[in-house]
C-alpha cells in the first residue's frame, strides 16, 4: 500500500511528538510505501537516518518548512499566536498532498501528528476531493485535569485548569472544521482511553486506542537484583507541575519512616524556583534518602532503570509518556496514577494502578503498595519477568503491524 503521512514534527533521535512520528513512521515503511510531509527543521537529521535504514527506499520525505520565529512558537508550548501559522502549514501542506496523489496511486491519508484534537490539518477535505480513506490519529488533548490533584498551584492555577476543561469540551462539541474531520474519517485511533470516551460521548464515534508511543526491544533482558538490601525506587521527569514530584517526596515520608533502606533517584530538573521548592519540601519533612541525579543522557537514564527495583510515575496528566514505556522495556515495574495513557500501557502483570481521589489519600495508597512489594520481592520479580510480554504487545514493530491491518480494512470498505 502507498500511504500518505501528515507529520509536522518528525525526527530520528529525539522523543517527544519528533520521536513519535519518526518511530511510527519507520516502522510502518516495513509494511507500506510512505509519502511524508514534514516541517524542515530537522531535514538534515532525516536525510542522514535515511541512508541507514534497510526501508529508506521506502520512506519519501517532502519539507514544508516555516521560519525560526514560527518554530520557536511552537516549541515554546502554550503560544497561541503558532496555532494561526500552524494551520497556514496545513493548507499548503494539504495542496502537497494534492499533487502527489495526483502523481501517485495513494491507497490512505493519514493526519500523523501533532495529535492534539483542536487542529485536525486538512487531509479529510482531499479525502472528500478524491475519496481516498482518511485516518486520524493518534488523537490527543482530550484528557481532563483532574482538578483535586490543583491544589498545589494556587487559586489562579486551579481557575486556569478548570476553565481549560471547560474549553477542550466546547472545541470539541462545537468546532466546524473538527467536526468535519471525525465525520470524514475512515478511522480514528485515540492515544488513551480519555480520548476513546471523549470522542465517543461527544462525537457518538468509535475509534481504536493505541498510545502514540512504542517501546524498542529489547533493551534488557532481566533483572536479578530484587532480592538486595537497599531499595531502590526511581522518579523520572521534568519538575513539571503536573508530575506532581512532592507526592514522590511524600510518598518517600510514609515509606522511609517504616523502612531505611529505601532510596528515592530522582533523575531530571526543573527551573531555579521548582529545585529549591522540592528540596526544601524534603528538607522541611526530613525526608534524607533523596538522591538528586539531574539530567542525565538516555543511556545513563536507561542504566539506572535495570539497577532499580521500581518506577515510580506520579504525573495526573500526560497522554502516553515514553519513560513509562522504557521502564517496562526495561522489566522494571511500574506504580503510577489510573489515568490517561498510564490505564491503558500498565496492567497488573507488570505494575499497581492507583486511582484518582485526593493528593492526600494518594500519598497513602502509593505507600501503602510500595510497602507491600518491599515485603513481597517475589511479587515484584514476578512483575518484573512479566515485563518483556508487555514490552513486545506494546513495541513500535506491533504497533505499525496493527495500523496496517486497519488500513487494509478502510481500503476494502473503500471498494
Amino acid at each position: 500500500m502507498k500511504i500518505f503521512i501528515n507529520a509536522y514534527a518528525c525526527s530520528p533521535g529525539m522523543g517527544s511528538e519528533p520521536g513519535m512520528a519518526w518511530n511510527w513512521c519507520v516502522n510502518l515503511a516495513k509494511y507500506c510505501e510512505l509519502y511524508i510531509i514534514t516541517e524542515g527543521e530537522f531535514q538534515d537529521k532525516i536525510e542522514t537516518a535515511l541512508a541507514s535504514l534497510p526501508q529508506g527506499g521506502d520512506m519519501h520525505f517532502y519539507y514544508n518548512p516555516v521560519s525560526d520565529r514560527v518554530r520557536k512558537m511552537c516549541w515554546n508550548q502554550g503560544d497561541w499566536r503558532f496555532y494561526k501559522y500552524y494551520r497556514e502549514w496545513q493548507l499548503k501542506t494539504a495542496d502537497i498532498a494534492r499533487e502527489i496523489c495526483r502523481r501517485e496511486q495513494i491507497d490512505i491519508l493519514h493526519q500523523l501528528n501533532m495529535i492534539g484534537f483542536r487542529e485536525p490539518g486538512y487531509l479529510w477535505k482531499v479525502s472528500q476531493e478524491t475519496g481516498i480513506p482518511f485516518v486520524w490519529g493518534p488523537i490527543g488533548g482530550l484528557k481532563q485535569f483532574p482538578i483535586n490533584y490543583a491544589d498545589t498551584g494556587g487559586l489562579k492555577m486551579r481557575l486556569f485548569l478548570a476553565l481549560k476543561n471547560r474549553i477542550n469540551i466546547w472545541q470539541l462539541k462545537n468546532s466546524s472544521r473538527v467536526d468535519k474531520a471525525f465525520r470524514q474519517a475512515s478511522l480514528l485511533i485515540s492515544s488513551i482511553p480519555d480520548s476513546y470516551r471523549a470522542i465517543k460521548k461527544y462525537k457518538h464515534l468509535e475509534s481504536v486506542v493505541i498510545p502514540e508511543t512504542g517501546t524498542n526491544i529489547p533493551y534488557f533482558n532481566g533483572q536479578c537484583h530484587f532480592d538486595s538490601e537497599i531499595f531502590t525506587i526511581l522518579w523520572v521527569g521534568k519538575f513539571d507541575f503536573r508530575k506532581r514530584l512532592d507526592l514522590a517526596i511524600k510518598i518517600m515520608k510514609h515509606v522511609e519512616g517504616v523502612y531505611a533502606s529505601v532510596v528515592l533517584k530522582v533523575l531530571g530538573t526543573g527551573s531555579e524556583r521548582q529545585i529549591e521548592e522540592v528540596k526544601k519540601l524534603a528538607s522541611v519533612l526530613g525526608v534524607k534518602n533523596v538522591e538528586w541525579k539531574g539530567n542525565l543522557p538516555h543511556d545513563d537514564v536507561q542504566r539506572e532503570m535495570r539497577h532499580a527495583h521500581l518506577f515510580l510515575f506520579t504525573s495526573v496528566s500526560e497522554d502516553t509518556s515514553s519513560v513509562v514505556l522504557e521502564a517496562v522495556s526495561n522489566n522494571l515495574p511500574v506504580i503510577c496514577f489510573d489515568t490517561c495513557g498510564m490505564s491503558a500501557v500498565i496492567d497488573e502483570k507488570v505494575g499497581i494502578k492507583i486511582p484518582l481521589t485526593t493528593p492526600q489519600q494518594s500519598v497513602k495508597d502509593f505507600a501503602d503498595k510500595i510497602t507491600y512489594l518491599y515485603e513481597h520481592r517475589d511479587v515484584l520479580k514476578q512483575m518484573s519477568e512479566n515485563c518483556a510480554e508487555r514490552a513486545e504487545e506494546l513495541s513500535w514493530d506491533n504497533k505499525a503491524r496493527q495500523v496496517v491491518e486497519l488500513y487494509e480494512k478502510a481500503v476494502r470498505k473503500r471498494v
